[in-house]
């Protein structure tokens, strides 16, 4: 009896003749012989029509069937430790859904402007199909550390009245009052409300920023992980940030061998994370860490990827840099009581150059500093209600923001961060 597979399963029907629905990613043939590659949305496998096993008329199907037709195909399960799934299907039988012509991406090398033109085929591709299927077991295991650690989830708003940084990178429409709304570029403040009502709490959604950068670290639109947790001061802050990625990397390795043996990644710095404490380190020390090392950099400036991977190179691990200047940061962190010059937050700096994964901090949560911090950013009353939750119960507490683009593009060891998203939207790039 011929039982209907899927790829990722495929091992569990040795010896057994099986239907597969997918598509012909690409194919080879001899005389007597075609390989089939084939494809289903679980994984790629090899399937072999042999000449002398098959009627004529099937073999010259399989012959001619071209790039990213869609195709159901029957055969024998056989293990091949050649493969690289350890399996391939001596075919039987091949059926034609829908054939395809002059499909634009051929084996050839392409242009990446061209590749982004047709990113919605693209990421048919093994490479493609492999980050993101990584992307995808990243924001599970994600969402698992979170959910099992006491933490609830609550979906802040996506249209806002102003920014929660005071930038002035923001997607502005109109609502439907007439007023100007943006997109939101953080649900960082609106978590610290949720996190007064549920204690510990996270976001997961999407963020947007207006700014024109075509670095290979910035988009205008991804994704963020936003926890927010009353009664959590600096350093627990720092300890929970460290769990989650050692956690989300271990959940990786664990589930995505696969995909990271496609992408050639090697995972043994990943391995090392998991294994080992990140280093700490304050920006002072950070800044003569680069002087040291040739850098003319000046105190009271932000890194740039230079400085960033520099740092990195220097542990070989992600490192902390924590107590930053105040006039460099936002105006929500918390002074550092020894010091009120720096605040009690800290960036992690992923290695091997892929730099800021994650900004964090303590929160200012005593009211009169906060009515001065407004005074100076000359906020509106549309920031009230922000200031009220200094009012009413204000306790200390803590928060972070992941950019989940840059993390997966460190853990698949990719170059540009727009291959980490289905659709990618950059500057100058709103299509397809």
């Amino acid at each position: 009896m011929t039982v209907k597979a899927r790829i990722e399963r495929i091992g569990e029907f040795v010896d057994q003749e099986v239907l597969l629905e997918g598509w012909l990613w690409n194919k080879r043939s001899s005389g007597k012989i075609a390989f089939l590659n084939f494809r289903d949305g679980t994984g790629f496998i090899q399937c072999v029509v042999v000449k002398q096993d098959v009627p004529e008329e099937l073999f010259e199907l399989a012959k001619g069937l071209s790039q990213e037709s869609s195709i159901r195909v029957k055969g024998i399960v056989r293990q091949e430790e050649r493969s690289q799934i350890g399996y391939e299907i001596n075919v039987t039988g091949i059926e034609v859904v829908s054939r395809t012509e002059d499909y634009p991406i051929t084996p050839k090398e392409h242009g990446v402007d061209f590749l982004l033109d047709h990113r919605h085929l693209w990421i048919r591709s093994p490479r493609q199909r492999a980050v993101l299927k990584i992307r995808a077991e990243v924001i599970k295991g994600m969402r698992a550390f979170f959910d099992e650690n006491g933490f609830t989830q609550v979906d802040p708003p996506i249209l806002t009245p102003s920014s929660a940084e005071g930038t002035t990178n923001m997607f502005e429409t109109e609502y439907v009052n007439g007023e100007s709304a943006y997109l939101s570029q953080s649900g960082q403040l609106y978590m610290e409300a949720a996190a007064m009502a549920l204690g510990r709490v996270y976001s997961f959604g999407p963020t947007f920023r207006a700014e024109k950068s075509k670095t290979r670290k910035h988009m205008n639109e991804f994704w963020m992980i936003e926890p927010e947790m009353a009664y959590v001061g600096h350093k627990e802050n720092l300890q929970i940030q460290q769990a989650l990625v050692k956690s989300t990397i271990k959940h990786v390795l664990e589930h995505c061998s696969y995909e990271l043996k496609a992408l050639d990644r090697d995972t043994a710095p990943l391995e090392r994370v998991v294994a080992e404490e990140f280093p700490i380190i304050t920006y002072a020390e950070a800044v003569k860490i680069l002087q040291e090392k040739g850098h003319d950099f000046p105190y009271g400036e932000d890194f740039g990827a230079p400085h960033e991977t520099e740092l990195t190179n220097h542990f070989d691990l992600p490192v902390f840099v924590e107590k930053w200047p105040a006039n460099i940061k936002a105006f929500y962190m918390q002074p550092d009581p020894e010091n009120p010059d720096v605040i009690l937050g800290a960036d992690l700096l992923a290695p091997e150059g892929y730099g800021e994964i994650i900004g964090g901090s303590e929160r200012i949560h005593d009211y009169e500093l906060m009515k001065e911090r407004f005074a100076h950013e000359n906020f509106d009353e549309s920031y009230n209600w922000y200031l009220e939750l200094r009012q009413y119960g204000s306790v200390p507490h803590s928060g972070f923001g992941i950019g989940l683009e840059r993390t997966i593009a460190w853990i698949c060891g990719i170059d540009h961060i727009r291959e980490t998203i289905m659709i990618p939207r950059t500057l100058y790039r709103l299509y397809p």
